[in-house]
């Protein structure tokens, strides 16, 4: 796909002043470029614990979220937090009289008031219980409350220092939301907008979603009003505050710009100066391939905090340094996690392995082509360390499970590249396009069969089989070819194993590059069946074989072996004719030795086997067996090859 040649044009221009400036300061642009496994690792590794107990309530789906208004008053200076929030709501069962609110057990909640009056309430096992008779279809509660926060998940409500000065940040992901602040602590009722009201010391910056609205100043303190008018997810919600220093740009499109605001710890504001702007090219590539930045009319702001990693707030991304990958991941969540929100952590994956193929993607488009392999490579490598592993969440309970780097992050982007792959960047693009346009999907939830959805409607395929195998299947393949050439005839039996029982055989279009003396080619298997036989043409001398020369699929210690060059007794049979109408005739391609034979029904039964010294045809008599389809499997001492047969034949077994 090609890109627009101006913001080609404007990335190179940027990058010849990185360089000029690393020049002199010794400091590097593309910093940490390839610390490909850094942001899934502080994300998954660096929680400070995995939960026993979520702080969410399913009983609180009798209700719709339509708003939060949010008072909070904090001091960096003190592990401590005191709130008012306003919850409006829609009824969505007519009958309740019951509210359920989730908020951790170690806050005080002071008072509910409802329609100007306090009413009672139960707060206990994480919960608020608050008893309501009469409920307008269309309500409204605020809940006062304060206390010292407790941290799950990876921090909720953190207190920190940066060189002596103060912090205090929210990250609420999975489930900490709830741990600083009374909420419904759900994935998919987001309000429709929130109001953000931050009372702090007025010598201390506050940022938070949305637009800035106001700052009003009171002695000692300041109150500060952040606006977002989209629809939000609870954990996306936060807040970060201290003496930050501020980098504002614009970043230029073809009929529209996107303000980005920038909160810089002072003491790295130099360095940050120039590596902000590599998030430039990054916004206009993505702009590019999946339309406009989803909040445009707000903007795109990233706040330093002091977790070992990023986390893509709507608007405002809290991130511990600029490097290139982290700040593409990032931004590339506000398209996918954002605007589209997984509908439960069983397919975060929608989340994090799309912000995972997105910052491949800038290496593919922007930097030389040996980043992108590398990626690819980088990426395939963690999948296949171990054997097992569905990019499906099967324990959502679990932080480290949820954010695993191999399976949600690295299996979850490789298997959308394996997509591409197979499906062509024409159909992969367009339905990934309409998938965030969907008018039933966008700024709401959506599940991986969404996704699978538009896939199939793109490309005209049906993908009930690769889901099967890559989302909810577990492993991945490992092959080996076995190759001869006579003249310009290439001879390739194509033989696949399987790492995790739960898939039996990846279907998948199996990339391999010929190489001869200065020739080569590149070509694609189409490997439906195991043992599969290719016979192709060649006009040149092979040499060598490369299985998945461009990491284009997942695979590991796949080989190409040759005959000639690795003296093996090399093997194809044919069986004519197929279907076979009596006997079953095996014709070899030359005398073979020392082999055994084996005839397998559909259930995996053995229903012929025979060791044979050398032949060169023999049969199989058709009285062993009856109408149906078998599997032939010879067995030599360093080979094994394999074919189906359909039998059709009257009488016989």
């Amino acid at each position: 796909m090609e890109l627009n040649t101006k913001y080609r044009m404007n990335y190179f221009h940027l990058l010849m002043l990185c360089v000029v400036f690393n020049f002199f300061t010794g400091n590097k642009c593309l910093a940490q470029k390839l610390d490909v496994e850094a942001i899934a690792k502080s994300e998954s590794c660096r929680f400070l614990n995995d939960i026993s107990s979520i702080n969410t309530s399913s009983q609180s789906d009798n209700i719709d979220i339509t708003y939060y208004n949010c008072h909070w008053q904090v001091d960096p200076l003190q592990n401590f937090i005191q709130g008012a929030i306003q919850i409006n709501f829609k009824k969505v069962n007519a009958t309740i009289d019951t509210l359920y609110f989730d908020l951790s057990d170690a806050l005080f909640c002071d008072s509910i008031i409802y329609h100007l009056q306090n009413i009672s309430f139960i707060h206990q096992g994480n919960q608020l219980i608050i008893p309501i008779s009469n409920l307008l279809n269309s309500d409204s509660i605020t809940i006062y409350y304060n206390g010292i926060p407790s941290s799950s998940g990876f921090g909720s409500f953190k207190q920190a220092t940066h060189q002596g000065e103060p912090i205090i940040w929210t990250l609420s992901q999975p489930y900490g939301a709830s741990d600083w602040w009374p909420c419904k602590n759900t994935l998919n009722d987001k309000a429709d907008s929130i109001d953000v009201f931050l009372e702090v010391p007025s010598d201390r910056v506050a940022v938070s979603n949305g637009l800035l609205v106001n700052e009003q100043i009171n002695g000692n303190t300041k109150t500060v009003h952040w606006q977002h008018k989209f629809p939000i997810a609870t954990y996306l919600i936060a807040f970060a505050v201290t003496n930050y220093a501020q980098i504002n740009f614009t970043v230029p499109y073809d009929t529209s710009t996107t303000l980005v605001q920038n909160y810089i710890y002072p003491e790295d504001s130099i360095t940050a100066s120039t590596q902000l702007l590599d998030l430039i090219p990054t916004m206009q590539l993505y702009d590019s391939l999946f339309g406009l930045y989803p909040f445009n009319n707000e903007k795109y702001g990233q706040a330093q905090f002091g977790w070992g990693g990023g986390m893509e707030h709507q608007t405002i991304t809290f991130i511990n340094n600029f490097g290139h990958e982290l700040m593409a991941h990032e931004l590339a969540h506000h398209w996918f996690g954002d605007k589209i929100t997984c509908n439960s952590w069983e397919d975060i994956w929608l989340n994090e392995g799309f912000a995972t193929y997105l910052s491949g993607l800038t290496y593919e488009f922007y930097y030389p082509s040996n980043y992108w392999l590398q990626f690819k490579k980088t990426k395939i490598n963690s999948v296949t360390s171990l054997k097992w592993g569905s990019v499906y969440c099967d324990d959502t309970s679990s932080v480290g499970r949820i954010f695993n780097s191999r399976l949600s992050y690295n299996k979850g982007a490789m298997i959308l590249h394996q997509l591409r792959f197979i499906l062509g960047d024409q159909a992969f693009f367009s339905a990934i396009r309409n998938y965030l346009n969907d008018s039933q999907l966008a700024f709401k939830n959506a599940t991986t069969n969404d996704l699978k959805n538009h896939f199939e409607a793109a490309s005209g395929q049906n993908l009930d089989d690769y889901f099967a195998s890559w989302f909810y299947g577990e492993g991945y393949p490992t092959y080996k070819l076995v190759w001869s050439q006579i003249g310009n005839q290439v001879a390739i039996n194509c033989a696949q194993t399987t790492s995790d029982s739960s898939v039996s055989f990846f279907k998948l279009p199996v990339p391999i590059q010929l190489i001869g003396s200065n020739q080569d080619t590149t070509l694609i298997l189409n490997n439906t069946f195991n043992y599969q036989n290719y016979s192709l043409t060649i006009p040149f001398a092979v040499d060598t074989i490369i299985i998945n020369p461009n990491a284009d699929i997942i695979t590991s210690n796949s080989v190409a072996l040759s005959q000639k060059q690795d003296n093996i007794a090399h093997l194809y049979f044919s069986i004519i004719p197929n279907p076979s109408n009596e006997s079953i005739n095996i014709h070899f391609n030359q005398l073979q030795h020392h082999f055994t034979l084996q005839l397998f029904d559909m259930l995996g039964k053995i229903v012929f086997e025979n060791d044979y010294s050398e032949a060169n045809t023999l049969a199989i008599p058709s009285n062993l067996y009856s109408n149906g389809v078998y599997f032939i499997k010879i067995t030599g001492n360093d080979f094994t090859t394999g074919q189906f047969v359909v039998v059709n034949h009257a009488g016989g077994k």
